[in-house]
């Protein structure tokens, strides 16, 4: 199936044309981003957690120390909401009411599962690394058994999934678009400064090429 079968849960009810349901897109706005927020209760309390992640196949990767809430908690294969959302605009409209952005953003929702299968858990870090750097896992120091250890991975199926995304212009009311007011888009952009290199840094080596920093 290249689509998410839309849920209850998944289903949107306001303005629902912009609701995405494919799997490519879905997938496009998953592997551009690097931060997820990730929600859920704990004796009554509701927690938001931003953390890193990265998709594999039809599963969401997060991981972290065995010590945090956030991993400790999903470990229980407790009800779980995972967003992402990338910003690409600014919307300036004529009135106030009518302002907005532009963005993509994806919900997922599920339980997660601790990964134990050494094989799936190390295959999970190597991603995660490449998703921050293409690469940077082959040319990096491999993790020993302890730092291993010392890290919890989860896995969140993309099962119940769903994307909201706007594009376009502002939309005034049409008695607006005659006022004297500028109106349009104001595009944003995440891009990569130039690479700051750590004073401890052995000399002679070659600066940080940003070119596998850029996605989407």
């Amino acid at each position: 199936m290249d689509q998410f079968p839309p849920t209850r849960r998944t289903q949107l009810k306001r303005l629902p044309k912009r609701g995405v349901y494919d799997k490519a897109a879905v997938h496009a706005i998953l592997d551009e981003g690097l931060i997820c927020h990730g929600v859920f209760t704990i004796d009554g309390q509701t927690y938001v957690i931003p953390t890193g992640y990265v998709r594999v196949d039809d599963s969401l990767y997060i991981h972290g120390s065995p010590a945090s809430r956030m991993l400790g908690a999903l470990s229980q294969a407790i009800d779980v909401c995972v967003a992402v959302t990338l910003l690409d605009g600014l919307v300036l409209a004529r009135s106030a009411f009518h302002h907005s952005m532009n963005y993509r953003s994806v919900v997922v929702l599920g339980k997660a599962r601790l990964v134990s299968d050494p094989v799936e858990k190390r295959n999970a870090l190597h991603a995660f690394v490449d998703h921050v750097a293409q690469g940077r896992w082959d040319e990096a120091r491999q993790p020993t058994q302890n730092e291993l250890d010392g890290t919890s991975v989860l896995a969140l199926p993309l099962d119940e999934v769903s994307a909201k995304v706007r594009t376009g212009p502002p939309i005034d009311d049409e008695e607006d678009y005659g006022l004297p007011i500028w109106a349009g888009v104001v595009p944003l952009r995440t891009e990569p400064g130039e690479p700051i290199a750590d004073p401890r840094l052995a000399p002679g080596l070659q600066p940080f090429d940003t070119a596998r920093l850029i996605r989407g």
